[in-house]
Protein backbone atom coordinates (compact mmCIF):
# COMPACT_ATOMS: atom_id res chain seq x y z
CA UNK A 1 0.00 0.00 0.00
CA UNK A 2 1.40 3.44 -0.48
CA UNK A 3 2.15 5.64 1.81
CA UNK A 4 0.33 9.42 1.54
CA UNK A 5 2.81 12.12 0.92
CA UNK A 6 3.30 15.36 3.17
CA UNK A 7 1.49 18.30 1.06
CA UNK A 8 1.89 22.19 0.89
CA UNK A 9 -0.29 23.75 3.45
CA UNK A 10 -1.17 26.64 1.00
CA UNK A 11 -3.02 23.17 -1.11
CA UNK A 12 -4.44 22.21 2.61
CA UNK A 13 -5.48 25.45 3.13
CA UNK A 14 -7.39 26.20 -0.42
CA UNK A 15 -8.93 22.76 -0.21
CA UNK A 16 -10.16 23.30 3.38
CA UNK A 17 -11.59 27.08 2.43
CA UNK A 18 -12.77 26.08 -1.17
CA UNK A 19 -10.39 29.33 -1.62
CA UNK A 20 -7.72 29.75 -4.62
CA UNK A 21 -4.37 28.75 -3.73
CA UNK A 22 -3.15 32.57 -3.83
CA UNK A 23 -5.69 33.23 -1.34
CA UNK A 24 -4.78 30.42 0.85
CA UNK A 25 -0.76 31.65 0.98
CA UNK A 26 -2.62 35.31 1.85
CA UNK A 27 -4.25 33.11 4.91
CA UNK A 28 -0.98 31.78 5.89
CA UNK A 29 1.36 34.85 5.78
CA UNK A 30 -1.07 36.69 7.33
CA UNK A 31 -0.46 35.04 10.77
CA UNK A 32 -4.35 33.14 10.38
CA UNK A 33 -3.19 29.63 9.59
CA UNK A 34 -2.03 27.09 13.16
CA UNK A 35 -1.09 23.91 12.60
CA UNK A 36 -1.22 21.69 15.51
CA UNK A 37 -2.07 24.65 17.44
CA UNK A 38 1.20 26.76 16.38
CA UNK A 39 0.49 29.35 14.01
CA UNK A 40 2.91 28.49 10.52
CA UNK A 41 3.94 31.40 7.72
CA UNK A 42 5.48 29.15 5.22
CA UNK A 43 3.01 28.23 2.17
CA UNK A 44 5.50 25.78 1.45
CA UNK A 45 5.31 24.11 4.97
CA UNK A 46 4.58 20.99 4.56
CA UNK A 47 1.19 18.91 6.13
CA UNK A 48 0.45 15.43 6.57
CA UNK A 49 -1.55 14.28 9.41
CA UNK A 50 -1.41 17.08 11.47
CA UNK A 51 -4.70 19.17 12.32
CA UNK A 52 -4.71 21.97 10.18
CA UNK A 53 -7.44 25.54 11.59
CA UNK A 54 -7.94 28.53 9.64
CA UNK A 55 -8.58 31.33 12.57
CA UNK A 56 -12.27 32.34 12.06
CA UNK A 57 -11.51 36.24 12.02
CA UNK A 58 -8.93 35.44 9.04
CA UNK A 59 -8.90 38.37 6.79
CA UNK A 60 -7.53 38.13 2.84
CA UNK A 61 -5.25 41.23 2.99
CA UNK A 62 -1.61 41.05 2.80
CA UNK A 63 0.13 41.73 5.77
CA UNK A 64 1.30 45.44 6.02
CA UNK A 65 4.81 46.51 6.19
CA UNK A 66 6.23 46.88 10.10
CA UNK A 67 8.06 49.54 12.00
CA UNK A 68 9.53 49.20 15.08
CA UNK A 69 10.95 51.06 18.16
CA UNK A 70 13.65 49.57 19.88
CA UNK A 71 16.07 50.40 22.76
CA UNK A 72 19.06 49.80 21.76
CA UNK A 73 21.62 48.43 24.58
CA UNK A 74 25.02 50.25 24.92
CA UNK A 75 27.85 49.22 22.60
CA UNK A 76 25.14 47.00 20.33
CA UNK A 77 26.14 47.51 16.72
CA UNK A 78 23.27 48.10 14.47
CA UNK A 79 23.61 44.28 12.91
CA UNK A 80 23.26 43.09 16.53
CA UNK A 81 20.35 45.46 17.63
CA UNK A 82 18.19 44.44 14.73
CA UNK A 83 19.47 40.47 15.88
CA UNK A 84 18.05 41.27 19.49
CA UNK A 85 14.41 41.86 17.67
CA UNK A 86 12.35 38.90 17.99
CA UNK A 87 9.04 37.60 19.62
CA UNK A 88 10.83 37.22 23.28
CA UNK A 89 11.88 40.79 23.49
CA UNK A 90 8.50 42.01 22.60
CA UNK A 91 7.56 45.02 25.47
CA UNK A 92 4.70 43.42 26.81
CA UNK A 93 2.59 46.54 27.16
CA UNK A 94 2.61 47.13 23.06
CA UNK A 95 -0.52 48.77 22.70
CA UNK A 96 0.11 49.33 18.92
CA UNK A 97 -2.75 46.42 17.79
CA UNK A 98 -0.68 44.88 15.40
CA UNK A 99 -0.04 41.52 15.47
CA UNK A 100 2.94 39.95 15.85
CA UNK A 101 4.40 38.07 12.43
CA UNK A 102 7.35 36.18 12.16
CA UNK A 103 7.55 38.16 8.50
CA UNK A 104 8.11 41.54 10.35
CA UNK A 105 11.19 40.63 11.69
CA UNK A 106 12.59 40.06 7.70
CA UNK A 107 14.61 43.01 5.70
CA UNK A 108 14.39 45.33 8.41
CA UNK A 109 16.63 48.60 8.11
CA UNK A 110 17.70 51.47 10.45
CA UNK A 111 17.30 54.91 8.43
CA UNK A 112 18.70 57.08 11.50
CA UNK A 113 21.43 55.55 13.08
CA UNK A 114 23.44 55.82 17.16
CA UNK A 115 26.66 55.63 17.97
CA UNK A 116 27.85 52.18 19.22
CA UNK A 117 28.86 53.36 22.58
CA UNK A 118 25.26 54.66 22.57
CA UNK A 119 21.88 53.49 24.59
CA UNK A 120 18.53 54.11 23.34
CA UNK A 121 15.58 54.37 20.69
CA UNK A 122 16.49 53.11 17.29
CA UNK A 123 13.87 52.85 14.70
CA UNK A 124 13.56 49.83 12.43
CA UNK A 125 11.19 49.38 9.27
CA UNK A 126 9.97 47.47 6.39
CA UNK A 127 8.06 50.57 5.49
CA UNK A 128 10.04 52.59 2.31
CA UNK A 129 7.51 54.94 3.50
CA UNK A 130 8.79 55.54 6.63
CA UNK A 131 12.18 55.14 5.44
CA UNK A 132 11.93 58.20 2.94
CA UNK A 133 10.81 59.94 6.12
CA UNK A 134 13.33 59.77 8.57
CA UNK A 135 15.98 60.07 5.61
CA UNK A 136 14.48 62.99 3.61
CA UNK A 137 13.45 64.87 7.05
CA UNK A 138 16.58 64.28 8.94
CA UNK A 139 17.03 68.02 8.77
CA UNK A 140 14.08 69.09 10.50
CA UNK A 141 13.55 65.82 13.10
CA UNK A 142 14.62 66.67 16.15
CA UNK A 143 16.41 64.18 18.52
CA UNK A 144 16.93 64.38 22.39
CA UNK A 145 19.49 62.77 23.89
CA UNK A 146 21.14 63.00 27.36
CA UNK A 147 24.64 62.41 27.30
CA UNK A 148 26.77 62.06 30.85
CA UNK A 149 29.90 63.92 30.26
CA UNK A 150 32.82 64.56 33.27
CA UNK A 151 34.73 67.74 33.32
CA UNK A 152 34.51 71.05 33.86
CA UNK A 153 32.59 72.94 31.74
CA UNK A 154 32.06 76.94 31.75
CA UNK A 155 29.56 79.40 30.62
CA UNK A 156 31.40 80.36 27.63
CA UNK A 157 31.15 76.05 26.57
CA UNK A 158 27.78 75.44 27.05
CA UNK A 159 27.48 78.90 25.02
CA UNK A 160 29.28 77.39 22.26
CA UNK A 161 27.22 73.69 22.32
CA UNK A 162 24.17 75.83 21.59
CA UNK A 163 26.22 77.65 18.62
CA UNK A 164 29.31 78.53 18.17
CA UNK A 165 31.39 75.50 17.41
CA UNK A 166 33.19 75.10 13.50
CA UNK A 167 34.04 71.47 12.47
CA UNK A 168 35.92 71.33 8.80
CA UNK A 169 35.41 74.87 8.09
CA UNK A 170 31.49 74.06 8.62
CA UNK A 171 29.49 75.99 11.58
CA UNK A 172 27.53 73.85 13.32
CA UNK A 173 23.82 74.95 13.31
CA UNK A 174 22.03 76.24 16.93
CA UNK A 175 20.58 73.45 19.08
CA UNK A 176 19.47 73.38 22.48
CA UNK A 177 21.87 72.19 25.19
CA UNK A 178 20.83 72.29 28.46
CA UNK A 179 22.55 70.89 32.31
CA UNK A 180 19.58 68.12 33.25
CA UNK A 181 21.65 67.29 36.30
CA UNK A 182 25.34 67.97 37.73
CA UNK A 183 26.41 64.93 35.31
CA UNK A 184 24.39 65.05 32.17
CA UNK A 185 23.86 67.23 29.69
CA UNK A 186 20.27 66.91 27.48
CA UNK A 187 20.63 67.68 23.48
CA UNK A 188 17.79 68.65 21.52
CA UNK A 189 19.68 68.31 17.92
CA UNK A 190 18.06 69.06 14.53
CA UNK A 191 20.53 68.29 11.16
CA UNK A 192 23.38 67.04 13.15
CA UNK A 193 23.82 63.28 13.65
CA UNK A 194 24.24 61.91 16.96
CA UNK A 195 27.69 60.50 16.52
CA UNK A 196 28.86 64.57 16.41
CA UNK A 197 28.27 64.81 19.90
CA UNK A 198 30.99 63.42 21.48
CA UNK A 199 33.42 65.56 19.22
CA UNK A 200 31.43 68.82 20.34
CA UNK A 201 31.63 67.73 23.66
CA UNK A 202 35.36 67.07 23.68
CA UNK A 203 35.88 71.00 21.79
CA UNK A 204 34.45 72.13 25.25
CA UNK A 205 37.10 70.33 27.84
CA UNK A 206 34.19 67.25 28.38
CA UNK A 207 34.71 63.65 28.07
CA UNK A 208 31.73 61.85 27.35
CA UNK A 209 31.41 58.48 29.46
CA UNK A 210 27.58 57.77 27.82
CA UNK A 211 24.98 59.04 26.01
CA UNK A 212 21.02 57.82 25.17
CA UNK A 213 18.78 59.09 22.86
CA UNK A 214 15.49 59.21 24.44
CA UNK A 215 13.01 60.86 21.47
CA UNK A 216 13.06 60.85 18.04
CA UNK A 217 10.60 63.98 16.89
CA UNK A 218 7.22 63.25 18.48
CA UNK A 219 7.40 59.74 19.42
CA UNK A 220 9.52 59.15 23.02
CA UNK A 221 11.30 55.94 23.95
CA UNK A 222 9.04 55.62 26.94
CA UNK A 223 9.41 53.01 29.34
CA UNK A 224 11.09 50.22 27.11
CA UNK A 225 14.02 48.34 28.85
CA UNK A 226 16.64 47.64 26.81
CA UNK A 227 16.79 44.76 24.32
CA UNK A 228 12.89 45.48 24.10
CA UNK A 229 11.23 46.44 20.90
CA UNK A 230 7.22 47.68 20.13
CA UNK A 231 5.39 47.78 17.26
CA UNK A 232 4.92 51.72 15.57
CA UNK A 233 1.36 52.51 15.92
CA UNK A 234 -0.74 54.54 13.23
CA UNK A 235 -0.96 57.06 15.67
CA UNK A 236 2.59 57.72 16.25
CA UNK A 237 3.95 60.81 14.44
CA UNK A 238 7.54 61.93 14.22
Amino acid sequence: MTEPEPERLAKRVAALTQCSRREAEMYIEGGWVRVDGVTVEQPQFKVLGQRVEIDPNAQLTPPEPASMLFHKPAGATVEEARAMIRAESHAPYDMSGVRLLQRHFNHLESPLPLPDMASGLLVFTQDWRVKRRLVEDFERLEQEMVVEVEGALSASGLAKLNHGLVFDNYALPPIKVSWQNERHLRFALKRIAPATIERMCEAVGLKVLGMKRIRVGRIPMSRMEPGQWRYMATTDRF
